[in-house]
């Protein structure tokens, strides 16, 4: 690790930046600006396509970068959500992964790096970021057959590793696998990263981010938060914690259960509330910011940032509220077996 983000950490709560899709749609860009000159006679529609930018329009995710790091980040996540094979497969696109995942970390790296020279005291740091991907490997797509899978294990695992080399050698300081809804995906991660690292000789710390889809308090897979956590534990991570699909409000429990028997650090990003009927995202600043100062206060953050919806502004908010405020302490958890299927099971010999 980084011997800067580890003094960081161990001192202060860090503040993870917040959407990049939000900031995206707000340049309003169309067909023409997406393909730019390099893709502009490509075969099918590539509009919506956020990573793409990395590529055509560079000063813009630059840009973003830039605000969120002057809004009170520590950490900025790489514009890579949908930069695997399977994601890029919509547009066509699955042989530009890795350039993707490359050049979206060059040019986080490129404005950490310049930040943290004119503001040596508060060092930056890049966060590779590997999507879900848009396929699941627990369940069927196909409701007449249980059976069917749409991706196997080795085919998620060969897109993840590709990506994160990519993220590697584009400068990336940690790899966060994020919007994690189905565990067996994650385990696909988590397996390719340590191939990666073995293969690169070079290993970097892991945050894993996973996703309580609604009020049933579980992943899209099933598990409940205890669950999802004993069974990514053995990538010992750097970090453990859940962002989207639930605002502050909704998302404190599942925080709480993982900061109880979690030992690595603990982050989250939640949404800026819940969607409303239009899709967007009403939550202030100041009610984002309160809600999550009273979850420092009460010991359960080390990392926390925005998701869906969030903008600078909400990143500024959530940074003077937790200023000063003490980072958890990580627990003695005591050694037990601890299993997990849909739910958490311990065996504790008296």
């Amino acid at each position: 690790m980084n011997p800067k983000l580890k003094e960081a950490l161990n001192n202060r709560i860090l503040i993870l930046d917040g959407a990049m899709g939000t900031m995206i749609q707000r340049h309003r860009l169309d067909e023409a600006a997406y393909r730019g000159d390099r893709f502009r006679d490509w075969p099918r529609d590539v509009k919506g396509n956020n990573d793409l930018l990395t590529l055509t329009q560079p000063d813009i995710i630059k840009d973003i970068h830039g605000q969120y790091f002057a809004a009170g980040a520590d950490m900025v996540e790489s514009n890579s959500f949908n930069s695997t094979r399977v994601s890029q497969a919509d547009y066509g696109m699955e042989e530009l992964a890795f350039e993707l995942n490359r050049e979206g970390a060059k040019i986080a790296r490129e404005v950490a790096d310049d930040f943290s020279s004119r503001e040596p005291d508060k060092p930056r740091f890049v966060v590779g970021t590997l999507g879900p991907t848009s396929r699941t490997a627990s369940l069927s797509p196909d409701v007449n057959n249980p059976a069917f899978r749409n991706i196997s294990f080795d085919e998620l695992a060969e897109n993840y590793g590709e990506s994160a080399r990519g993220l590697i050698e584009g400068g990336a300081d940690i790899i966060m696998i994020e919007t994690i809804f189905d565990t067996l995906n994650a385990k696909a991660a988590i397996f390719a990263l340590k191939k990666t690292f073995a293969e690169m000789n070079r290993e970097l710390p892991v945050m894993i981010s996973g996703t309580i889809t609604d009020a049933s308090g579980r992943t899209l897979s099933g598990q409940t938060a205890e669950a999802f956590w004993y069974s990514v534990r053995h990538a010992n991570p750097l970090s453990i914690g859940f962002n989207c699909a639930l605002g502050a409000r909704d998302l404190r429990q599942h925080i709480v259960s993982v900061s109880k028997i979690a030992d690595c650090y603990v982050s989250a990003h939640p949404n800026a509330g819940l969607p409303n009927e239009m899709g967007e995202y009403d939550e202030s600043p100041s009610d984002m910011a309160g809600q999550i100062k009273e979850w420092a206060t009460s010991g359960l953050l080390n990392i926390v940032g925005g998701c869906c919806g969030t903008e600078p502004a909400h990143i500024t908010a959530i940074a003077e509220a937790v200023s000063g405020i003490s980072p958890r302490r990580i627990p003695e958890i005591d050694r037990h077996i601890r299993l997990a299927g849909l739910e958490p099971f311990e065996v504790i010999q008296q």
